[in-house]
């Protein structure tokens, strides 16, 4: 992933083409790392997307929908006043470097008019956007505080003085110079070469210096081949890439080494993100999103495991009850031998052959006292087997929900971490926050998702526990059939239909595998039946149903797309 210097260079030139001299419209932040800039410029409305993720950092347009926070952060808020009707005036890239300037010109509130810079960072964990006064030097806000014990040589909160990143020592491949054919004279090895290459210029990610090399050793003119080198960056060529290795990468020209085993070409550099991160952003948000819930529900487990420890080791010592029991009886029955203020006593056991038994006594009690002793101690334990016994059924539940729960978060997009909580604060893992005054929002329960079956019949697919019950209990009719994994968490999935042919059953089977947590495994049993076989006790948990009467089969898990999905 490499999101270098001269990629930085591509972008910069193809949003200047598109959103210089646009208004923005609107600020966003769907996401804590995340903000998106609403820019209408030459008659459309285009999505700036700006991400300090640590793991994508980046920015682009976006054709990508997010469903934003129902309360804005402080920082959007911040962005919105500054922000929302200025005009962006130019974008330029700090030489080759990963730092670009979004210029912006604005009225403050007494109509005059006022220079404001974001500057976005793209460094890894690092990275992060910043709002800057030009007038003042002094920072507006940004995305990411760094505080003075965070970072001695840049305090990056609001009010403080703004300073530029520390500048790097490598040279601007931009700006005339003759390094590089040192550089080849000296190192003809591909691999060195391309070291050197990084070491020497800004910009290069590893991927790109090794591009750079072999193009270099195979000029024939050499500063003709540097310079076609950089002027690729002008004109990009978006390109995915996959090498012998298996290992995908996105870039702004089109390669040459050796090593790439395929190549796929996009209309845009920001379509080429927009299909790369696709997926991989889409999941680190919404375990973003769901660090609290991950959080408090990894803790609750942890004390359900140790709970569950100990009432196994309490009903294994439960089953030494009969012991005493057997001791009450053998002291009733030879009660006339036990003499008072013994410490204890051996009879014949008749539960045992006669053979003798030797039984420890209270020597303050009487004989009758003893015998009484050794029955309560029996009763105490056989009442603590029941309670211990209910316990475990109720916090083995407890943990199966949980482990359903975690299994959503894994399947889920960002969108479900939000009735996921709503879930988890109803269930009372998770406190609800509401400020003074402040009428919390509910959060209505989502339509479950929507996906078409090779004959063109709809199947639902519940993606939490919300979204299962509306399916099973509200939205699907009772002569409908019900798919769900056997004996693991999963999705709720229904047919739409009351006759499906055999190949939609297989293909809802696959379905209800694949959104599971055996979606991992070559094949899955799944249980299928009527809705009207399903019965959720009263006070279940959300998500949980009874049923029997089920057909079972084996489906091997397949992704949506393999069977025609149709997304609302």
């Amino acid at each position: 992933m490499a999101f270098d210097g001269f990629f930085t260079h591509a972008m910069v030139n193809e949003l200047n083409q598109v959103i210089t001299t646009g208004r923005v419209m609107r600020v966003n932040q769907p996401y804590p790392n995340e903000m998106i800039l609403v820019i209408r410029a030459h008659r459309h409305n285009q999505r700036l997307l700006i991400s300090a993720n640590p793991a994508y950092p980046r920015f682009q347009l976006t054709e990508i929908p997010f469903q934003n926070p129902a309360v804005p952060s402080n920082f959007t808020m911040t962005m919105r006043k500054y922000l929302e009707g200025a005009i962006l005036v130019a974008i330029e890239q700090v030489e080759n470097d990963r730092v670009v300037k979004f210029q912006f010109t604005s009225r403050d509130e007494l109509g005059d008019q006022q220079l404001l810079t974001l500057y976005v960072e793209i460094m890894a964990r690092h990275s992060n956007a910043t709002l800057v006064n030009e007038t003042t030097g002094k920072v507006i806000d940004a995305l990411k505080h760094v505080a003075n014990d965070q970072n001695r040589l840049r305090t990056l909160l609001p009010g403080a003085t703004w300073r530029m990143p520390p500048k790097q020592t490598r040279t601007n491949p931009y700006l005339p110079n003759q390094k590089y054919p040192a550089l080849v004279r000296t190192t003809g090895e591909p691999t060195q070469l391309a070291k050197e290459l990084q070491q020497t210029y800004q910009g290069l990610s590893p991927f790109l210096a090794t591009e750079f090399a072999s193009r270099l050793l195979a000029a024939e003119n050499l500063p003709q081949a540097y310079s076609d080198f950089l002027v690729a960056f002008n004109n990009p060529t978006p390109t995915m890439v996959e090498t012998t290795t298996g290992k995908q990468d996105f870039v702004a020209l089109s390669p040459q080494q050796p090593t790439i085993l395929s190549t796929e070409h996009f209309s845009s550099l920001s379509a080429l993100l927009d299909h790369f991160y696709a997926q991989k952003a889409e999941h680190d948000r919404t375990k973003e999103l769901a660090g609290q819930v991950l959080h408090v529900i990894k803790t609750e487990l942890k004390k359900d495991q140790r709970k569950i420890k100990k009432l196994h080791r309490e009903i294994t010592d439960a089953q030494q009850a009969d012991d005493f029991r057997i001791r009450g009886e053998l002291l009733t029955t030879y009660l006339g031998q036990v003499q008072t203020g013994a410490t204890k006593i051996s009879l014949p056991n008749y539960y045992d052959e006669n053979r003798p038994l030797e039984i420890e006594l209270a020597p303050e009690l009487s004989p009758s006292k003893n015998a009484q002793r050794y029955f309560t101690r029996y009763n105490k334990l056989k009442a603590s087997v029941a309670y211990d016994q209910e316990q475990l059924a109720i916090t083995q539940a407890e943990v199966d929900y949980l482990n359903g729960i975690l299994s959503q978060i894994a399947l889920a997009a960002p969108k479900d971490v939000q009735e996921i909580k709503a879930e988890l604060i109803e269930q009372g893992y998770l406190k609800k926050h509401t400020k003074k005054g402040k009428k919390q929002r509910k959060i209505p329960a989502a339509q479950p998702s929507e996906y078409y079956a090779s004959d063109g019949t709809l199947i639902m697919v519940g993606k939490n526990n919300r979204q299962n019950d509306r399916l099973s209990f509200k939205l699907a009719n009772k002569n409908e059939l019900w798919f769900h994994v056997k004996d693991l968490p999963g999705s709720h999935v229904v047919i739409r239909d009351t006759h499906p042919s055999n190949q939609t059953i297989q293909e809802a089977a696959q379905l209800a595998a694949y959104f599971s947590k055996g979606r991992e495994a070559t094949h899955v049993p799944v249980d299928y039946l009527p809705i009207k076989a399903l019965h959720k006790p009263a006070g279940a948990k959300p998500g949980f149903v009874t049923f029997r009467g089920q057909t079972t089969l084996m489906a091997k898990p397949v992704a949506p797309q393999h069977i025609n999905p149709k997304n609302r």
